[in-house]
């Protein structure tokens, strides 16, 4: 998942210009989350500007985001390192997604504008073309931009910025797992029923497809720790 292009299609990609430091923290994350950059990795400004074409202004900005978000520990006179993965923390934060996610879901369905809700049909379309070609790449993208898109269009600014701390830890976790124990091509279709969900503007059918994927995920997280 290095490429610079956003990933999806160019018919459900956000109209507002990207920053620097936006781009820096998407293609950061996404080499974290893919495993790229494994966890306990050393980063350092200079190299990751190098990298990525970027200065190190964007760069020193974005690392700081990847740390509110769990994905790198900044150590005072040590560096930065990538964080570690924890089995533990992660069934702690399903607890709260969990809630968050169906809150969100109906939020959505509810408040979406005429145009996300193309977006919404565009990304199904898309998550259900990932799952019958069991494309791990397209999925990853199409989940991060399906995740942004709930956020902004459920218009709850503290629920978004709640989830906002979660989203990179668990696709990373996800990445990790699921060759041994997930499903891609039944998450892909989860994922696209709350997406079709929302785009029909039903908040009682979103919230269930939100449930259903969140067992699935929660099934996944505890397969993990008998392998």
């Amino acid at each position: 998942m290095i490429p610079s292009d956003t990933g999806g299609s160019a018919e459900h990609q956000a109209e507002e210009p990207e920053t620097l430091t936006d781009r820096a923290y998407r293609q950061i994350e996404e080499l974290i989350v893919t495993l790229a950059l494994p966890p306990e990795t050393v980063l350092s400004e200079q190299s990751l500007a190098a990298k990525l074409a970027i200065g190190r202004t964007p760069i020193r900005e974005a690392l700081q985001r990847l740390a509110r978000d769990g994905l790198i520990v900044i150590l005072p006179r040590r560096g930065i390192l990538v964080s570690q993965i924890n089995i533990k923390r992660q069934m702690r934060l399903l607890e709260v997604r969990r809630e968050l996610e169906r809150l969100m879901a109906r939020g959505a369905a509810e408040r979406a504008t005429e145009e996300e809700i193309a977006q919404f049909a565009a990304i199904a379309r898309d998550m259900r073309r990932a799952s019958d070609k069991a494309d791990d790449m397209a999925f990853m993208r199409l989940d991060r931009e399906f995740n942004e898109l709930v956020s902004h269009s459920a218009r709850n600014e503290f629920a978004s910025r709640a989830m906002g701390l979660m989203h990179g830890l668990s696709r990373r976790f996800w990445y990790q797992h699921y060759r041994e124990v997930g499903d891609l091509p039944l998450s892909a279709r989860l994922h696209a029923e709350v997406a079709e969900a929302i785009a029909a503007r039903d908040p009682d059918a979103a919230a269930k497809a939100s449930d259903r994927l969140l067992d699935y995920i929660e099934s996944f997280t505890r397969k993990t720790i008998e392998t």
